[in-house]
């Protein structure tokens, strides 16, 4: 059975793995139908992602098909479709016993810190299948993506009437802008390029943007747009430790600041002047909730959440080593590109 496997950042092989065995207990074989590219790709791919290691197959974000189920599973059927939940949590460690599967002490995503979905078959935990019989397979391959901003926006907590704003208008803030709305907070987006910013506007129907310039003019814009109140809540999306450090300084007092991007260098802020003076609440955001991923497959099927914009490019699994580095480049105009799969 072939498989795309990065044996190195930045070199790709097409290997042979052997076909997957029978589902066990609690186990199913699924088909990959469609795969999600993501930054967490991207930067495996470039070798910037601190917890991707090699050789490695990639593929978490994925919409499969159940082909066989276990004795014992009763959560989906053979022939569902379903969006896969990729985080491997061991079930027993402080952090699951508590429910914070999300950041299990021994945690391990598919495509990661160990092999994805890049493949025909693939055998998987059953409760990790979340059935979206009524979305296309793109559609579910897209579920775990907005987990990710839903997941940093449940732990802002915006409320009605507050003002979010997120920097970094990639996939990931995407995905949080997408919670922010349905919050009733009022969003603005922030970011380096222009073209992303358009889409915003015109895409995802949110009017306040800013264009950072990386000089004073940013806290200035940001505070003519608040009546000189900053943000309530800052998500950073980026996972550039400049920006990070940065976001503080660009919320409000009493506000928070939620770090949903991903830096390996190591942050440095002033506490008296701005942490402490503001009494800044500041949380990190990892992975999702199994709850999500229910939650975020009936947004999609009840229209409250249209994916229609979302996927820009696209590509078949026989193209992935020729044409993945184009969707490194912003330039490219890519959001979101899928691997399409026999």
């Amino acid at each position: 059975m072939k498989a795309l496997q990065l044996e190195n950042p930045k070199v790709w092989r097409m290997i042979d793995i052997p076909e997957p065995k029978a589902p066990g207990d609690g186990e199913a074989l699924v088909r990959v139908h469609r795969v999600g590219i993501c930054g967490t790709d991207v930067g495996g791919y470039l070798g910037k992602m601190p917890f991707f290691s090699y050789p490695r197959i990639p593929g978490h974000e994925l919409g499969v098909e159940v082909l066989e189920v276990g004795s014992d599973v009763t959560n989906i059927k053979v022939g569902d479709h379903c969006a896969v939940e990729p985080y491997l949590n061991c079930q027993k460690c402080y952090s699951c016993q508590r429910g914070f599967t999300n950041c299990c002490e021994h945690h391990k995503t598919l495509g990661v810190m160990c092999d994805g979905g890049l493949t025909d078959r693939i055998i998987l935990p059953a409760r990790k299948l979340h059935p979206a019989n009524n979305l296309k397979y793109e559609q579910a391959a897209l579920v775990e993506t907005l987990a990710i901003g839903c997941h940093a926006v449940d732990r802002a907590a915006p409320k009605k009437g507050e003002t979010v704003l997120i920097i970094g208008a990639g996939p990931i803030g995407l995905s949080a802008l997408e919670f922010v709305k349905i919050s009733g907070a009022r969003p603005i987006v922030a970011d380096l390029s222009d073209s992303r910013l358009e889409f915003v506007r015109e895409k995802m129907g949110v009017p306040d943007t800013i264009l950072i310039q990386n000089n004073e003019s940013d806290l200035s814009t940001l505070e003519e747009m608040t009546n000189g109140q900053r943000a309530d809540v800052v998500i950073d999306a980026t996972g550039h430790n400049g920006s990070m450090v940065r976001s503080l300084e660009l919320a409000a007092f009493a506000g928070r600041v939620v770090y949903v991007g991903i830096s390996q260098q190591n942050l440095e802020f002033p506490h008296a002047p701005v942490m402490h003076r503001r009494e800044l609440t500041l949380m990190a955001s990892r992975n999702a909730l199994s709850s999500d991923f229910a939650r975020i497959i009936s947004l999609i099927e009840d229209g409250t959440i249209n994916t229609t914009p979302w996927i820009t490019h696209r590509t078949t699994f026989d193209k992935v080593i020729d044409e993945f580095e184009t969707f490194t480049r912003p330039e490219s105009g890519v959001i979101k590109a899928v691997i399409e799969l026999p």
